[in-house]
């Protein structure tokens, strides 16, 4: 698809400023709510609020039933997607900085690396790959990082967390791209809201098995902690996430990507002016090394489209 073919309106601009504002507040709100509630607990209430809210609304508009196979390949998205782009972002932070957290997050990379239909318009670019090359300069900059001592548990779970938010990027982008290419008979709406659901079970049952229910003291859970659990159920999960799948079904998917290089300003900004984060020097040269690699993977496609 050419990119005159592409709606150019309101709805686009609205659904990109969701994706870089929203999801770049995202990473303050998981601070804000990891200080109430266990990271898969917290995982798991956000999913399901946002899936049975979208759950009534398709009762509602009475949507068409998904058959047996919609289900399955929904529900298998539904934890490639939340599992790798979520939790192990709210898991991660548990060790490492909202600022931090959000400059890991590598999915225009794997966009580049894993859609093979746009292989031969990809690598054909020296800007892509010298843009790959940098972002791996970048995250391996990154994963020099150390806070602690060295060898020390606190280093070893930064870096844990390092990799594990790199191996969730990948999982998200699989996900996004089996949606793109293999769309299902139902609505969005419907398909969402077995995404949601299966993630939120998934993550109840290891809440569970984690004893995180009886971490939990419900006098004790703070009121801004509540108000961030309903913000990343709602706000953040159901209708930033609905505009993403529909981006990437307008946009070329390595453009809509790049919310990831603003997600960060916006972590960081919120994280220092509200959290009382400090980014270390090394830390902004990764970022800015990471930035700079994702500008030049997306630059023929800005030359290509007169941005």
């Amino acid at each position: 698809m050419t990119n005159e073919h592409y709606p150019t309106n309101l709805k686009v601009i609205l659904a990109f400023a969701a994706i870089y504002i929203i999801w770049g507040s995202t990473f303050y709100a998981v601070h804000i709510a990891l200080q109430s509630f266990p990271p898969f607990l917290l995982s798991s209430l956000r999913f399901l609020i946002a899936g049975l809210v979208l759950l009534v609304y398709c009762i509602i508009k009475k949507e068409k039933l998904p058959s047996a196979a919609d289900i399955r390949k929904n529900a298998l998205c539904g934890l490639a997607l939340f599992i790798g782009g979520v939790v192990t972002v709210v898991w991660a932070q548990q060790y490492i900085s909202s600022s931090l957290a959000s400059i890991i997050i590598t999915t225009p990379f794997w966009f580049v690396v894993l859609d093979k239909r746009q292989w031969p318009y990809y690598f054909s670019s020296k800007w892509i790959i010298a843009g790959l090359i940098t972002g791996l300069v970048g995250v391996i900059l990154l994963l020099g990082f150390k806070k602690g001592r060295a060898g020390s548990a606190d280093d070893y779970m930064q870096l844990l967390s390092i990799l594990c938010m790199i191996g969730g990027s990948f999982l998200w982008v699989s996900g996004s791209l089996y949606l793109k290419y293999n769309p299902s008979k139902t609505s969005a709406y419907v398909n969402t809201s077995i995404q949601l659901l299966s993630a939120g079970i998934f993550c109840l049952a290891i809440s569970f098995f984690r004893k995180e229910p009886q971490q939990l003291i419900i006098s004790t859970i703070r009121t801004n902690a509540a108000i961030a659990l309903g913000y990343l159920s709602i706000i953040s999960t159901l209708i930033t996430f609905m505009a993403f799948v529909w981006l990437i079904k307008v946009r070329p998917p390595a453009m809509v990507s790049t919310y990831s290089y603003v997600n960060p300003v916006v972590a960081v900004l919120l994280g220092w002016g509200f959290a009382g984060e400090t980014i270390s020097s090394l830390q902004i040269i990764a970022l800015l090394i990471i930035l700079g690699g994702v500008l030049l993977v997306n630059l023929p496609r800005y030359k290509q489209s007169g941005l």
